[in-house]
């Protein structure tokens, strides 16, 4: 059998017929299949408004551009994340405030938020890890408590639930990401979703170099002033192209077959590793098993391993062509913060704990069961690799 990758798109005819009408169309860009796209998201997320973006870090990015967060503000988030979540808020001149984690759904713990605001803290923004949306709620009530605007990174979770409500609802904003290795894939890209008109008409003006709404439906306008050249505001090139959101909508048409094939592998991989010792599995609340939307299959080993154990058995799986990696590195201890804002390994033990055990494993929906058990039989020999080297 041949490489087992650790991530791999869902692509059919569909998706390629819809990419190759668009670029029969000749319409490329700021067009109806980006228009369409936007909508088919927002409704998912129940919300009024969908702007899409180049990617889920230019979403994050514009989001608290338009919340007017910039210098001397702090934002409340988590270290256990991928770097994106904490850039966008250095992007914007601002100070990331580190919570740890609550180690069952990894997310941020709510009972630290609280304690960590302060009268610099403009904002929090709150990462569904892995597509996990346990504690959004209650951090949603803690933000309005302290009337703090809630940014929902859900990059990794469309088309979840938690108690109802759809992944993407909570807070004043919420954004999505399209990496090909997420539930749909736009190849890059994103979607922010809000029930606010000016924070989205704001999002629209900024992802396309600060032009008016009125100057986005393409470059002939009857305003001889010529608006197409006219910028109200300094903005960014953050649009998605016509291409990337036809890939988008029509991935969009097929994600509860989607959602449904990752839940199968899901299953599969429980099936097998449910009675292992010394390996901690994803945690799904009971009842929810339908409404989590699967990023990645991430386990971990038990305190008993450490990160260079964890190494070895990573470097094992790539030797025998299993796909594998260690999701997340903690975000306090990438080289840039550590150097440039001083933190230092035991600021958040928690994450820093559970970020060196991790091992995600190779996810996507057309993984079948002999590529799960081969997963898992690799995984086992090299966990015994290392438990014989320990004695």
């Amino acid at each position: 059998m041949s490489e087992i990758p650790l991530s791999q798109p869902d692509i059919t005819e569909s998706e390629i017929h819809a990419v190759t009408n668009v670029l029969r169309s000749g319409r490329l860009s700021i067009g109806p299949r980006r228009d369409l796209f936007e909508q088919l998201v927002a409704e998912r997320a129940g919300r009024r408004h969908g702007i899409a973006v180049s990617s889920g870090t230019a979403g994050l990015h514009l989001c608290l551009l338009a919340l007017d967060i910039g210098p001397g503000d702090e934002v409340i988030t988590t270290p256990f994340s991928f770097i994106a979540s904490a850039n966008c808020i250095l992007m914007v001149g601002a100070k990331p405030v580190f919570v740890d984690i609550d180690p069952s759904s990894l997310n941020m713990d709510p009972r630290l938020i609280e304690a960590a605001i302060t009268p610099k803290t403009k904002a929090i923004l709150a990462v569904e890890v892995f597509g996990n949306p346990k504690h959004m709620d209650t951090i949603e009530q803690i933000a309005r408590k302290h009337e703090l605007p809630l940014v929902e990174d859900c990059c990794e979770g469309l088309g979840g639930k938690l108690n109802g409500r759809p992944i993407g609802s909570f807070g004043r904003c919420g954004v999505f990401a399209f990496y090909p290795n997420k539930q749909i894939t736009t190849g890059e890209g994103g979607v922010i979703v809000t029930d606010d008109h000016r924070l989205a008409e704001l999002c629209r003006s900024l992802r396309n170099q600060g032009r008016s709404e009125s100057s986005m439906t393409g470059h002939n306008t009857t305003n001889t002033a010529g608006s197409w050249l006219n910028h109200e505001r300094l903005g960014y090139n953050y649009r998605l192209s016509e291409i990337a959101s036809a890939l988008g909508a029509a991935q969009m048409e097929r994600l509860d077959e989607l959602l449904a094939k990752r839940r199968d592998v899901i299953g599969m991989y429980m099936r097998r590793l449910m009675d292992w010792d010394n390996l901690v599995l994803p945690n799904c609340e009971p009842g929810s098993e339908d409404d989590r939307s699967w990023f990645v299959f991430v386990v971990r080993l038990s305190t008993v391993f450490g990160h260079v154990e964890r190494d070895r058995i990573i470097t094992g799986l790539r030797r025998h062509e299993v796909g594998a990696s260690n999701y997340f590195p903690c975000i306090h201890l990438q080289p840039f913060y550590s150097r440039e804002l001083g933190f230092k390994k035991g600021d958040f033990p928690i994450a820093e704990s559970i970020s060196e055990r991790t091992i995600a494993l190779p996810f996507f929906p057309s993984l079948d069961q002999t590529q799960v058990e081969l997963v898992c039989h690799t995984l086992k020999v090299m966990i015994q690799r290392e438990q014989l080297l320990k004695q």
